[in-house]
């Protein structure tokens, strides 16, 4: 499996480019500010055609440039429901003062929709690129937060987690929509039940194991998985 992992914007969210091998079709997830032009030499450097865009949560750094890969490529992008006022508003997912500084560093709205915007609720299968992508719904981060969970072509499971967990941390549940409650079922459901062999691909930072996180990360000591 190929994943191409690229940091975009001032907050540093990866962003990932996914595909079986070279040469063929791939999946974008999270194409955050200033994602376009890393994602297109991606794209260019190892000779794939995206056919979809997979959105973990609504929030603007994960999001941004999704509209504008999702047109430009002619391709569904998929966020779950609960965070689609987000695309559209992105200063109503952060508090007060973040959002004074969103005007400025996203400048003037009205903020565009993706044209083929897909509705996700948790639960789905999706194939696409040859590969099948499982939806889980993990609230806590974001009402809409998800993670998508998909395999090696050696079975490794391979977990795209947005912001739910990180390495040696977790997403942070004080904005607007947060829920601490929510984020430690999430945490116990969607991270510590899974097998210790499973890779965290997180939104923010390096990639991490389940078992590494079960062992060292203090966020989830006292969280039943």
């Amino acid at each position: 499996m190929l994943i191409a992992a690229l940091p975009t914007g001032p907050l540093s969210a990866n962003c990932y480019v996914i595909a079986p091998a070279p040469g063929g079709e791939c999946v974008i997830v999270d194409p955050g500010q200033d994602a376009a032009p890393q994602v297109a030499k991606a794209l260019a450097e190892h000779g794939l055609t995206p056919v979809a865009v997979l959105l973990t949560h609504g929030h603007f750094d994960h999001v941004w440039s999704a509209a504008e890969l999702g047109g430009h490529h002619d391709v569904p992008v998929y966020l779950h429901g609960a965070d689609r006022g987000l695309l559209t508003e992105p200063a109503a997912g952060v508090d007060a003062g973040f959002a004074a500084q969103l005007q400025m560093l996203l400048g003037p709205g009205p903020y565009p929709e993706p044209a083929r915007l897909t509705q996700l609720a948790g639960g789905e299968s999706l194939a696409l690129a040859g590969m099948e992508f499982a939806v889980e719904h993990t609230p806590g981060h974001t009402p809409g937060s998800v993670v998508y969970v998909t395999h090696t072509g050696d079975g490794v499971p391979v977990m795209f987690s947005g912001d739910l967990v990180f390495a040696g941390s977790i997403g942070r549940t004080d904005f607007p929509g947060g829920d601490g409650e929510a984020m430690n079922t999430s945490l116990a459901e969607a991270v510590l039940a899974r097998g210790d062999d499973t890779q965290i691909l997180p939104g923010h930072g390096p990639a991490t194991t389940v078992e590494r996180e079960r062992a060292t990360n203090p966020y989830l000591r006292g969280i039943a998985g």
